[in-house]
C-alpha cells in the first residue's frame, strides 16, 4: 500500500487495526510506504529527556511528539524520509524476530547500494549506518508473531530537525541522508521503488497496489465478522 505524506497518529491508529486483524487472519500480509509529517516519536525505551527544545520552539516549528509501542527511544519523520510499516504473520518468514530485524535492515542495505551509496550494520546499535552516521532507521513491533512499525530511509529530509533531539539517545554519533551523502536532489518515488524492488527479493514477497479504502474496508468486514 503506497501513501503520500500523512500524520503519524492516524496511521499508527491503523497499524495497530491491521495488525489485529493479521493476528486473526482476516487480512493478508501489508506493507505501506508512505512519508510523514514532522514529527517525534518516542518508543518503548522512553526519550522524552532527549529532546533539546521546549514545546513552544517544536510548535513554532510545526514538529508534533507521539508516544507509540514501537522498539527503541526518540526519533524524527518528516517529509524526505521514506517509511516502511510490514504488516506481515512472521509465521510465514521463520517466526524468527532477530532475523526479520536483519532482513529489512538488508531491504535498507540493498536499496542505499543501488544508488551507489555504501552502508552496513553496527553491532551496538540498529539501524543502517553509512560511515559513522545512521541513514537508516529501525524501531519494529510484534504481537503474537505479527509485525507491525519498522524502518525509515533518510532520502532527502531537513536534517536540522533531527538537531533538536538526541536521535535514538545516540549522542557520539551523526545522521546523514542520501543528498547529502551524493550530494544532488534525489527522487524519493525512485527510491520507494527500489525498496519495495528489494523488500520482495528479500523476503521473496509478491506486493500488489491496493488502496487505503480497500484495506479499510477489509479491516471492517473482519471486525463486522
Amino acid at each position: 500500500m503506497e501513501l503520500g505524506t500523512e500524520e503519524y497518529g492516524k496511521i499508527f491508529k491503523l497499524q495497530k487495526s491491521l495488525n489485529y486483524a493479521r493476528r486473526h487472519g482476516t487480512i493478508p500480509d501489508i506493507v505501506i510506504f508512505l512519508e510523514h509529517h514532522p514529527c517525534f516519536t518516542v518508543g518503548r525505551r522512553g526519550g522524552f529527556e532527549h529532546i533539546l527544545v521546549n514545546d513552544q520552539f517544536l510548535e513554532q516549528q510545526g514538529i508534533r511528539i507521539y508516544e507509540t509501542d514501537r522498539g527503541g527511544d526518540i526519533t524524527y519523520h518528516g517529509p524526505g524520509q521514506l517509511v516502511c510499516y510490514p504488516i506481515l504473520n512472521l509465521n510465514g518468514f521463520g517466526r524468527d524476530v532477530h532475523l526479520y530485524a536483519h532482513q529489512m535492515e538488508t531491504t535498507l542495505i540493498r536499496t542505499l547500494a543501488s544508488f551507489g551509496i555504501e552502508a552496513g550494520r553496527k553491532e551496538e546499535y540498529p539501524g543502517v549506518w553509512a560511515g559513522e552516521a545512521k541513514i537508516g532507521a529501525e524501531g519494529i513491533g510484534v504481537q503474537h508473531w505479527v509485525t507491525m512499525h519498522g524502518v525509515s530511509l533518510n532520502v532527502c529530509p531537513d536534517l536540522r530537525h533531527f538537531s533538536f533531539i538526541v536521535p535514538c539517545g545516540i549522542s557520539t554519533l551523526g545522521v546523514t541522508s542520501m543528498e547529502k551523502i551524493l550530494d544532488y536532489p534525489v527522487d524519493i518515488a525512485l527510491v520507494r521503488r527500489e525498496m519495495r524492488s528489494q523488500l520482495s527479493q528479500v523476503f521473496d514477497l509478491v506486493l500488489e497496489d491496493i488502496s487505503i479504502e480497500k484495506v479499510k474496508e477489509m479491516v471492517a468486514d473482519a471486525q463486522d465478522g
